[in-house]
């Protein structure tokens, strides 16, 4: 740690103590990519505190996320860059390369905050391979398999943790068109089916890329994610099936299991009026909520430890920054400001910091009981039981993505967005080809991805 930025854990009452005893206040920017009303204001409210304990001022400035990379881009070549950015996993080890994160700064503020305080998967994401962290892990969310716990119960099913345990549900509660055992993503061209995809294929240890880039497919360990992805699509309704089919029948109590976002979590408890669960009728009754049960971490045969597919959001301190006072800003946006921080969509907001030296679990605790939903707000800790809620929070402690761990986040995402995983697997569930010549046909398409 370099001797300009030890121990910059400050409370609210020691930094304004610091502002008074002469140190100069700095006007922050802070780039943010939650730029709808509502989460805007509770940053600008989040900035307000934070200068009323510090000195410092902070604008908080919307940048579309589609339009990040670009910005922050242009801005590093003007010599303009934002003191600090809220941005996706996807930019945290490329910015480094270009030259736009302090590296030492972040990790200082993690070493500040505790680094053992700190999900083990999120801060593994933005881990360099010389040491030390990209950026500062804010929230994050698990894809989840959500799934009828009350059918589970009644059939004797164990929860739908791995493969084996989702197609022995399907065996017992597969009962069409009543109920079918799940609802597989098979639109190609939807973003929907590469996540999910993404997710099977991790939870099977299996993965396209390696430390030197592309790499094949494991023929055998590939051959049982085909299997399995061709059971639950067996198990599914005709069509092409995304996720508004999967909430749509899971809402109305026809779906026993369904791959989705936590994003849905305050919709199935009857929060928000555009889309009600219709399994009775009443749309603002939690009784789905109640029967549900989640699982983050899912494993295959070849994989028996699993993994949990995750989008991780970090802080990042640029290099054109007032490198001090953005610090005490991040810090304090995870520790004295981080319920705040996390209030701003609690259901996609997963605590990635879960307490403190003095209380381990004091922001997981402070997250359950923030209210969530749109129309109509209540608690997590009202609508799900700790073990559901310890199951969500849990999913970041494993929290992966191809490519992370080997530096070759870019080359993956170009895979996944070639939608070609996609295609070939929709042959093979639709009997046009069999494994072998799916596992080639990946292969050859994927190796030719720079």
């Amino acid at each position: 740690m370099t001797t300009t930025r030890k121990t910059r854990l400050l409370t609210g009452a020691a930094l304004i103590a610091l502002t008074a005893g002469g140190a100069q206040a700095e006007s922050l920017r802070f780039w943010t990519t939650e730029e709808q009303p509502e989460r805007l204001a509770a940053q600008q409210e989040l900035a307000a505190e934070f200068e009323a304990a510090s000195g410092h001022t902070v604008e908080v400035i919307p940048v579309t996320e589609s339009d990040l990379g670009t910005r922050a881009t242009a801005a590093y070549a003007a010599g303009d860059l934002p003191d600090v950015i809220y941005h996706t996993l996807q930019y945290a080890l490329p910015w480094v390369d270009a030259g736009i994160l302090d590296i030492d700064a972040a990790t200082d503020v993690i070493e500040n905050l505790g680094g053992d305080s700190f999900a083990p998967g999120a801060l593994a994401m933005a881990e360099l391979e010389g040491g030390g962290y990209a950026s500062v892990p804010v929230d994050g969310w698990t894809q989840m398999i959500i799934y009828r716990k009350d059918l589970f119960d009644e059939a004797g099913l164990e929860a739908p943790t791995s493969f084996d345990a989702v197609r022995a549900a399907i065996d017992a509660l597969h009962n069409p068109p009543e109920m079918y055992g799940f609802v597989a993503a098979t639109k190609v061209d939807e973003n929907f089916m590469s996540q999910v995809l993404e997710h099977v294929f991790l939870a099977n240890g299996v993965s396209p890329v390696g430390p030197d880039g592309a790499q094949p497919l494991d023929e055998a360990a590939t051959t049982e994610v085909l299997e399995f992805y061709k059971a639950i699509a067996e198990a599914s309704p005709p069509g092409e099936l995304y996720w508004d089919q999967s909430r749509s029948l899971y809402f109305s109590g026809d779906a026993a299991m369904i791959i989705w976002s936590p994003f849905i979590l305050d919709e199935l408890a009857g929060l928000r009026d555009s889309n009600p669960p219709t399994i009775n009728d009443d749309p603002t009754s939690p009784e789905l909520a109640s029967k549900t049960g989640i699982v983050t971490n899912f494993s295959g045969p070849s994989n028996p430890e699993g993994a949990a597919w995750a989008d991780i959001r970090y802080f990042g301190i640029t290099n054109d920054a007032s490198t001090d006072a953005a610090m005490e800003f991040v810090e304090f946006s995870m520790n004295e400001g981080y319920t705040k921080t996390l209030s701003i969509a609690p259901e996609g907001k997963f605590p990635v910091r879960r307490g403190t030296a003095e209380n381990p679990s004091e922001f997981s605790e402070e997250w359950a009981k923030l209210p969530m939903g749109v129309d109509r707000k209540k608690p997590m800790s009202e609508l799900y039981d700790q073990a559901m809620i310890d199951e969500i929070v849990g999913g970041l402690d494993v929290a992966q993505r191809w490519g992370v761990e080997d530096g070759q986040l870019a080359l993956a995402s170009k895979m996944i967005n070639s939608q070609a995983i996609n295609r070939v697997v929709r042959q093979y569930i639709d009997g046009q080809i069999d494994a072998p010549a799916a596992v080639q046909a990946m292969n050859d398409e994927l190796a030719a991805i720079q």
